[in-house]
C-alpha cells in the first residue's frame, strides 16, 4: 500500500518548485522559437524578392513597358542614310510604282526619257521642291538630300538613265557644314533665344549668371572655349551661386542654344 502511494506522488513538492516549472514552461517554447527564427534568417537570402528594394530592381519595375527591347539612338549620333531602294519603297513607290497621279512609272523608259534629259541636278530640284502634285521630298521632310539623290538614281537608272549615285559628305565636310549652319543660325536666332530663355538670369546677373555685356564676368568663362560653354548651356550647369537649367528651361534646339551662347559671348568680345 505504501509503495503504491509513493508511485502517485508528484515531483513538485514545494511552491518554489511549482513556480520554477511554470516559468520553464513559458521560457522553453519562446527560446525554441527564437532559435528557429535565427536559424532561418542567418543565411543571406537569394532568389526572387531578395533584392526587391535595390535601386536597380525598383527601376526595372517602374520602367515603361513600351521601352522594353528598344534603345533610342543618341540625338547627336550620325544619321544612317538609307539606300535608294529603301527610300523608293518607303516614300516613292506608292506613285512611281503604279504611275498614279501622272508620276512616271519605274521601268517605263518612254515616261522617263524627257525627265532624264533634265539631268540629275534637274531631277533633284524637282524632287526636293515638289512639282505638279508631287510633294516635296515625296512627303518625307526627314529625308536627307543624299537619300533623295539615291532614290532618283535608283528609279531613273531602271528607266534608261546611267546616273552615278551620290556619295554622302565626308565627316569633316559634314562638320564644316554644321558649323556654317550654326554660324548662319546665330545671326538670326541667337538674340531670339536669348530674349526668350536667357534674359531672365543673364539680363540681371541672377543666381551667379554672368550678366549680358559684363566683360569681366564673361572673361574666365570664354577662356574655357565654346565647346564647354555649349555643353553647360545645353545640359545645364551647377554653379557656386545657383543652378542653370538645361537649355535655360526652354525647348530650343541644340543649334539655337549654341546661337544664344554665341550672341552673348560676342557682346563682350
Amino acid at each position: 500500500m505504501s509503495e503504491a502511494h509513493n508511485e502517485h506522488e508528484s515531483a513538485i513538492k514545494t511552491p518554489k518548485q511549482l513556480i520554477t516549472v511554470v516559468i520553464l514552461a513559458f521560457l522553453i517554447p519562446i527560446l525554441g522559437i527564437m532559435l528557429l527564427v535565427q536559424y532561418v534568417t542567418s543565411d543571406k537570402l537569394t532568389g526572387a524578392g531578395s533584392n526587391s528594394q535595390e535601386p536597380g530592381a525598383v527601376e526595372s519595375r517602374i520602367q515603361p513597358v513600351a521601352d522594353e527591347g528598344f534603345k533610342l539612338a543618341g540625338a547627336s549620333g550620325p544619321k544612317v542614310l538609307q539606300s535608294g531602294e529603301e527610300v523608293y519603297k518607303a516614300s516613292c513607290q506608292a506613285c512611281h510604282g503604279s504611275g498614279a497621279a501622272g508620276a512616271p512609272k519605274v521601268g517605263d523608259a518612254a515616261a522617263w526619257s524627257a525627265r532624264i534629259a533634265k539631268g540629275y541636278e534637274g531631277l533633284m530640284k524637282t524632287a526636293i521642291a515638289g512639282l505638279n502634285g508631287m510633294p516635296a521630298k515625296g512627303g518625307n521632310a526627314d529625308l536627307d538630300d543624299v537619300e533623295i539623290g539615291r532614290a532618283i538614281v535608283f528609279m531613273a537608272n531602271q528607266s534608261g538613265a546611267k546616273f552615278k549615285e551620290p556619295e554622302a559628305a565626308a565627316p569633316a565636310a559634314a562638320a564644316a557644314a554644321g558649323s556654317a549652319s550654326a554660324a548662319a543660325l546665330s545671326a538670326d536666332a541667337g538674340k531670339k533665344v536669348y530674349d526668350a530663355a536667357c534674359v531672365a538670369c543673364h539680363g540681371a546677373g541672377v543666381a551667379g549668371a554672368p550678366k549680358f555685356g559684363d566683360k569681366a564676368a564673361w572673361t574666365d568663362r570664354i577662356k574655357q572655349g565654346n565647346p564647354a560653354l555649349y555643353e553647360h548651356a545645353i545640359k545645364g550647369f551647377q554653379g557656386k551661386a545657383g543652378m542653370m537649367p538645361a537649355k535655360g528651361g526652354s525647348s530650343a534646339s541644340d543649334d539655337e542654344i549654341k546661337a544664344a551662347v554665341d550672341y552673348m559671348t560676342a557682346a563682350v568680345k
